[in-house]
């Protein structure tokens, strides 16, 4: 176990799935680039493009900081309370700053 309290296994599942996470929104970021560059967004307008782009750009971003954060062994841990996050909500939702009771303390909010 680690000081997050993943064991090393629970800790490769998630790397990894992060990992694909990361591959699929980058390539997701580079056709989006190519739609807009080649004007062949005809479903999409521009705004809608510049919309979906950022936010993509933001989903890499907080997927990168959550696998440097493995690296340096504080993944899975909630940002508010400094709990455990569960291995079953990391599994559903990787990308979780908060335990769930966190979590629902701030969208009641």
């Amino acid at each position: 176990m680690t000081s997050t309290g993943l064991s090393s296994v629970q800790i490769q599942a998630l790397r990894q799935q992060l990992e694909e996470q990361l591959q699929q929104r980058l390539s997701q970021m580079e056709s989006l680039k190519a739609s807009a560059e080649g004007g062949t967004a005809a479903e999409m307008s521009w705004q809608d493009v510049e919309v979906a782009m950022a936010a993509t750009d933001r989903a890499i971003a907080e997927t990168r900081r959550c696998l440097e954060m493995l690296d340096n062994g504080t993944y899975g841990r909630c940002e508010q309370c400094n709990a455990d996050i569960p291995f079953e909500r990391l599994k559903i939702r990787p990308l979780a700053r908060y335990c769930i009771t966190c979590q629902r303390k701030r969208e009641a909010a």
